[in-house]
């Protein structure tokens, strides 16, 4: 029991050091193509920190593991949205650009509640999958949430800055060694995960609604707790309404299409909740200071994670 705990905060680290040298490397050889850092930010980084979920999801969707796949998908969002915004709202007040209020976040909206409609089969009743079909939907999806990120940055300053400290070598160096890291993480965390799961009688579903989707939103959590502690709130929301857009329609769409995944109506409770707080996000934004997360509104959200938590383990005592 002790070895496979160790190997699944070993995999964590690894899935953190991955996607920080990913993003380093790839932030490098951007800036030497004259590459804005917004679209760096919003592109490379946002993908970045995304990547430990999205490995995971390879090698569970590979293996079949159909409970952790999503569980890690809804759970990271949930995490994403309660935890990091909830949390980083309590460090400082949250303002957002009109673009986040009126546009990602509703888009974000919209991409749950299709999750939602589309993993159950427009039915509710009886089991069902999220199909290949349902994959290729999601990624088309994701492909023109990309193009409209682009058309938002079409009057965005080219940077003309190149990194010099940085060799060729020495950028895909970090590059191949992200890659490395979160393959290997990635693999240690499902494995383990799954090992911990059985020996301790918990359902998959619970493991990576919990510990899996935690570990792996923790590229977020940092970013996103830096960002608030520098009085950059749009990083901060930005960061989880990009990461939970990401999530959904990449990450749920490429494990679809390696292996259709059998769907847990169970699911259903925990997209209700992530449906729900987005909504709750998004009417922060017309009440009190308008456009703005007060810390009254991030401790709701903090709050409600953790008796959420308490219920899910309480379901399995």
């Amino acid at each position: 029991m002790v070895i496979p705990v160790l190997l699944v905060v070993a995999g964590f680290v690894s899935l953190i050091f991955g996607a920080n040298w990913l993003v380093d490397g790839a932030s490098a050889l951007a800036k030497k193509y004259n590459v804005s850092d917004l679209v760096i930010g919003l592109t490379i980084v946002a993908f970045g920190t995304s990547a430990p979920e999205l490995v995971v999801n390879i090698i569970a969707s590979l293996n079949g593991y159909s409970d952790i796949v999503l569980g890690n998908i809804v759970g990271s969002n949930n995490f994403n949205l309660f935890i990091i915004l909830g949390f980083s709202g309590l460090i400082l007040p949250i303002k957002v650009q009109s673009s986040t209020a009126w546009k990602e976040i509703p888009i974000s909206l919209f991409v749950a509640l299709l999750a939602l409609f589309l993993l159950n089969d427009f039915h509710f009743s009886g089991p069902t999958y999220s199909s290949r079909i349902d994959g290729f939907i999601n990624l088309g999806l994701f492909c023109l949430f990309l193009y409209y990120v682009f058309t938002q940055l079409k009057n965005e300053p080219q940077s003309h800055t190149t990194d010099h400290q940085k060799s060729a070598i020495k950028i895909w160096s970090f590059i191949i060694s992200g890659l490395a890291g979160l393959i290997l993480g990635g693999h240690l965390v499902v494995t383990n995960s799954v090992s911990i799961a059985s020996t301790l009688g918990v359902s998959e579903k619970i493991i990576g609604l919990t510990i899996v989707a935690a570990g792996t939103s923790l590229p977020e959590l940092v970013t996103s707790i830096v960002a608030a502690m520098k009085k950059n709130s749009d990083i901060a929301i930005g960061n989880v309404i990009g990461s939970n857009i990401f999530n959904i329609l990449l990450i749920l769409s490429i494990s679809s299409i390696i292996k259709p995944i059998e769907y847990n109506p169970k699911f259903n409770l925990d997209l209700f909740i992530l449906i729900g707080g987005t909504v709750f996000v998004f009417t922060s934004m017309l009440t009190g200071q308008k456009k703005k997360l007060d810390r009254w509104e991030a401790g709701i959200l903090f709050g409600f994670y953790i008796l959420y938590t308490a219920y899910l383990v309480m379901q399995e005592i």
